[in-house]
C-alpha cells in the first residue's frame, strides 16, 4: 500500500506562484509515472502534468510555459511549480502515481487533493 500526501496549496493573486509537493510513503518498491491532475467545480478532472521515471515530461496545453513538474526519486516526491497563475487555474489539485510491486503488480494511487485558489 502506498500513501500520498500533498501540500503547498492555498490562495494566491493572479500572476503569483505556488509550489505543490506530493510525498509517497508506505511499501514503496518502484514508482513509475507521477503526475498532477486538477478538478474545478462543475468540471471533469483533467491532467495537468506528468513525469515518467526517466524524466520525460508532458503538460496540458493550458499550463505549458507556466508550470514545471519535477521529481526527487530519493525522496519519492513529485513537485509542481506553478508560475503566472490565472483565475482559471483555480481547482483542487490531485497527485497521482503508478506503483509496481516486486511481483510486477501495477497499481495507481491518488492523493487526497489540495485546493489552489487564484483570486485578487
Amino acid at each position: 500500500q502506498v500513501q500520498l500526501v500533498e501540500s503547498g496549496g492555498g490562495l494566491v493573486q493572479p500572476g503569483g506562484s505556488l509550489r505543490l509537493s506530493c510525498a509517497a510513503s508506505g511499501n514503496i518498491f518502484s514508482l513509475h509515472a507521477m503526475g498532477w491532475y486538477r478538478q474545478a467545480p462543475g468540471k471533469q478532472r483533467e491532467l495537468v502534468a506528468v513525469i515518467l521515471s526517466g524524466g520525460r515530461t508532458d503538460y496540458a496545453d493550458s499550463v505549458k510555459g507556466r508550470f514545471t513538474i519535477s521529481r526527487d526519486n530519493a525522496k519519492n516526491t513529485v513537485y509542481l511549480q506553478m508560475n503566472s497563475l490565472k483565475p482559471e487555474d483555480t481547482a483542487v489539485y490531485y497527485c497521482n502515481v503508478d506503483h509496481s510491486t516486486p511481483r510486477g503488480s501495477l497499481r495507481n494511487y491518488w492523493g487526497q487533493g489540495t485546493q489552489v485558489t487564484v483570486s485578487s
